[in-house]
């Protein structure tokens, strides 16, 4: 091949690593799946206490999901992009059945477990989620996400909201937590 060639392959080959580089490459659903799917299913009971409903709106994120992942640019973690489009899914969930739950998670006891802590971590786990959906929803969205472990930049990239904002709304969270777990204590 002559040296024309070659540099014309070679840069061909170089602008195609380049596109590469530069678009994401969509991840395997079922992998994100098996991931996050725990992280899902919180975000999913922290916007619907009864079982049934849950599980819809677990379905409807993961189909959301399935339709988005192709979208997904990597301008923001894979972590934020997945609680982004749980939140929005969940939101639009919201808005069109219209009604508040007031019924708790039911989680299975740890085998390990002496059976009055189990009881207490229960009660314990079941008052801060009451009092969790009690929240505005902007200050329930910023909560959920701080205990999955999002830093508040991630929260703010999930929920399109500055870092500002978000801390102002976990401050008032808290607040408002301490205020009612107090008062049920």
């Amino acid at each position: 091949m002559d040296n024309t060639a070659e540099a014309v392959t070679r840069q061909g080959s170089d602008a195609d690593a380049h596109a590469r580089v530069g678009a994401a490459v969509a991840p395997d659903f079922d992998g994100v799946l098996r991931e996050h799917g725990p992280m899902l299913s919180r975000i999913a009971g922290s916007y619907q206490s009864e079982p049934g409903r849950r599980e819809d709106l677990l379905q409807e994120i993961s189909l959301a999901l399935w339709r988005a992942l192709p979208g997904w640019r990597g301008e923001a973690s894979l972590r934020t992009f997945i609680a982004r489009v749980a939140h929005n899914r969940a939101i639009d969930y919201l808005a069109r059945h219209r009604r508040v739950e007031d019924e708790l998670d039911e989680s299975h006891p740890d085998p390990g477990d002496d059976p009055l802590r189990h009881a207490e971590t229960q009660q314990r786990r079941r008052n801060l989620l009451e009092a969790v959906r009690q929240l505005p929803l902007g200050q329930r969205q910023v909560v959920v996400l701080a205990l999955e472990g999002f830093s508040l930049r991630e929260i703010g990239d999930s929920l399109g909201l500055e870092e500002n904002t978000v801390a102002q709304r976990l401050s008032r969270a808290r607040r408002d937590l301490r205020d009612s777990l107090g008062a049920s204590a």
